[in-house]
């Protein structure tokens, strides 16, 4: 009998593909108009915190573009919340924190809580989503932002271009930072795996902003909570992906963390990635996600491109190096999902 695993999942395991699977990142969001229309009545928080709307926005782009894969609809400050954190997603500002952690008495004050009774409106939304998809082969990911980069947040206060509280508390206070490392790992741990008892088949870990360490400082302060949170999820059997942007540098330790699956951004050629991160690994990645404003034999060359340094290898999942923009025109993401399944086509 044929394998009938969604091939998605199977590409995540490096095994053979019918062609390459397709998903974005941000593929649920302010570039559909469907998607403006829901945040024009209701705010980001307000979506994750009632299933039925964060199950619709999850479910927007499978019909609309033909993706091998959904992500659920959540922010990866969400888990914050509960902690303790004063949250707000203010408008033009986005996420602004209004308790910042930025001492050893501000990181004794976290309290970390059960995902299934902190974080319940996720899972409920995880939970609509699956039986919505249920024999569609449209398989789910779950999702949760990894420690450095909630972190960055988190002290910060908000977004940054510098990181410089960050680093000023990772270097001039190990200890207090080694103590937020470890809440945050077991937050994201426990958070994903309740995902993935609720129903999501692969998880991503957004490590977005660890580009901005050295290799020296993600291996000494970030790699060994990271490596914590994967280990603890190989018992539920599913496909790990981990990513980061800018990450070039340090894609043999992001490789050491463990994922099965390892996300690549644009600044790097996908096979000279593939061959830091090792042939075990499977890869995500990467087209820049302004090609998809490009004139349309623009974007055809440019997805070749990273086709053809992909090679056909299994354990190739398409994506960009990014999520998607706010102003991309659906049409250009559409057709990158249809030239992919068309370029890929191969018997297993």
């Amino acid at each position: 009998m044929p394998d009938e695993t969604p091939r998605f999942l199977r590409a995540c395991r490096c095994e053979p593909v019918d062609r390459t699977p397709v998903w974005f990142m941000r593929q649920a969001g302010r570039y559909l108009p469907e998607y403006r229309a829901i945040r024009a009545r209701h705010g980001l928080l307000d979506i994750c915190a009632r299933p039925e709307l964060a199950a619709e926005v999850t479910l927007q782009p499978i019909e609309r573009l033909g993706v091998d894969a959904a992500i659920i609809f959540a922010d990866i400050l969400l888990p914050l919340v509960p902690m303790g954190v004063d949250l707000e997603f203010a408008a033009g500002e986005g996420p602004v924190i209004h308790n910042p952690v930025r001492t050893a008495a501000d990181v004794e004050r976290l309290v970390v809580r059960p995902a299934e009774e902190a974080l319940r409106q996720v899972l409920e939304a995880i939970a609509l989503v699956r039986r919505a998809l249920d024999g569609r082969g449209v398989p789910l990911i779950g999702f949760a932002g990894a420690p450095f980069t909630v972190a960055s947040y988190l002290v910060e206060g908000g977004s940054s271009r510098h990181y410089r509280r960050t680093k000023e508390l990772m270097y001039g206070d190990p200890a207090a930072w080694a103590a937020l490392m470890e809440k945050l790992a077991a937050m994201t741990a426990g958070y994903l795996a309740a995902q993935v008892r609720a129903g999501a088949q692969a998880v991503q870990l957004f490590d977005s902003w660890a580009g901005a360490l050295s290799p020296r400082d993600y291996r000494e302060h970030v790699l060994p909570w990271v490596r914590r949170i994967v280990a603890a999820l190989a018992p539920l059997g599913v496909p790990v992906i981990l990513f980061g942007t800018g990450t070039a540098g340090i894609l043999p330790l992001l490789a050491e963390a463990g994922a099965d699956v390892v996300g690549v951004d644009w600044r790097i050629g996908l096979d000279d990635a593939w061959e830091r991160v090792g042939p075990e690994h499977a890869v995500q990645g990467n087209l820049d996600p302004l090609v998809l404003f490009a004139p349309a034999e623009e974007i055809e060359r440019q997805v070749r491109a990273v086709l053809a340094e992909a090679a056909g290898r299994p354990g190739h999942v398409f994506n960009l190096g990014h999520g998607i923009l706010p102003e991309t025109p659906v049409d250009s993401v559409r057709r990158v999902v249809e030239l992919v399944h068309e370029l890929t086509v191969r018997h297993t």
